[in-house]
This record gives C-alpha cells, sequence and structure tokens, in this order.
C-alpha cells in the first residue's frame, strides 16, 4: 500500500468520525461540500485567489462541509469552531480551515507532512 493511499484510507475515517461528532450537535445538519478537486480546478480557483493550485483536495485529502444551525447556511468561523476543534483532537496532522491566515472554516483537511494543509 502506498502512503498516498494508506492517508486517503485514515483521512475517510477521520471524515467519518466528524460527521458522527456533527450529529451530536444541537440544532446543526452538516452536508458535504467539496472533497475532490481537480489540478485544473484548482489552478483556475488559485488564479481567481480563492484557494491554492496544491490543494490537498487534489490528493483526496480534504473536504469542505456544509454547516447549517436551525436550517440556515453557515458562513461565520464561529459556527464550525466546535467541529474544527474537534477535527483536531483525531490526528496531530488533522487541518482546520478557520486557523488559515486566510481563514477556509468549512475546510478539513490531514497533512501529511510535505508542507500543505
Amino acid at each position: 500500500m502506498t502512503a498516498l493511499l494508506a492517508a486517503q484510507a485514515r483521512f475517510a475515517g477521520y471524515v467519518a468520525k466528524l460527521l458522527e461528532y456533527a450529529a451530536t450537535l444541537p440544532d446543526t445538519l452538516v452536508t458535504l461540500g467539496e472533497a475532490w478537486r481537480s489540478p485544473r480546478e484548482a489552478a483556475a480557483d488559485a488564479a481567481a485567489g480563492c484557494g491554492i493550485a496544491d490543494s490537498l483536495h487534489i490528493s483526496r485529502l480534504a473536504i469542505d462541509l456544509n454547516v447549517f444551525v436551525r436550517e440556515e447556511y453557515q458562513t461565520d468561523a464561529a459556527a464550525y469552531k466546535p467541529l474544527g476543534l474537534y477535527w483536531q483532537t483525531l490526528d496531530p496532522n488533522c487541518r482546520w480551515g478557520g486557523d488559515f491566515t486566510k481563514p477556509d472554516p468549512d475546510h478539513f483537511s490531514l497533512s501529511i507532512g510535505d508542507g500543505r494543509a
């Protein structure tokens, strides 16, 4: 098994745990956003200033989730913070976009030591 495949499998398990945790939050619903992104899409996002060209989404090590509180879609990092804090307890390499220099609160990823978050 390659290191990337092992990391992808670990990431998928962590996402399952995160979704189970999300189901325990009162008045909160979580739906899936983008998990895989092609290199072309990542490059276009980077050119538009809304992403990075070397995204972990390309490697299937990142997912964006949509949070709804009382059925209202949330964009504020505070609504994602309980998920982000839980995510970070799963593995020292779990990264939450709410902590990024340019916050991306719906982003959850697994770093594999190559400098990407």
